[in-house]
């Protein structure tokens, strides 16, 4: 069911900015940039030197769900994500046991993994990111 954490995402304002910081200063290795354009965002992932990232998060428009978090909140922690096998079956399940679902079907993710979010009001306040990478 979980195999393990996949990534951290973080809110950024500018991604150029911060790939400038996590890479150059910090010294990690960007992996690749992503553009999503149906969800309104640009990413980067970051290694952070073993089977762990970090996801750079820059909202595309300002009506995007990360506009709108940095807009509240600033920049920082937006989520944490584990890594799953059987997306579909841990949503059901999850369903099952009342926990709140912000999506109820997985979406399409970024290099081609299918992703689903739960709601923080079942996470003790965080927002939690199922990830199935193909």
């Amino acid at each position: 069911m979980f195999v393990g954490v996949d990534h951290v995402g973080f809110a950024v304002k500018n991604l150029d900015e911060a790939i400038s910081v996590y890479q150059d200063l910090l010294g990690f290795r960007v992996e690749g940039v992503h553009t999503l354009t149906e969800r309104k965002v640009r990413v980067a992932f970051v290694s952070t030197g073993g089977d762990s990232r970090l996801e750079l998060l820059e909202p595309l428009d300002r009506e995007s769900t990360i506009a709108k978090f940095v807009e509240a909140r600033g920049e920082g922690i937006h989520h944490v994500a584990m890594r799953v096998k059987g997306i579909e079956t841990i949503l059901e399940e999850f369903k099952r046991k009342g926990v709140v679902l912000i999506d109820e079907k997985p979406k399409a993710g970024a290099e081609g993994s299918k992703i689903a979010f739960v709601h923080p009001k079942s996470t003790c306040g965080v927002l939690l990111e199922l990830v199935e990478r193909p």
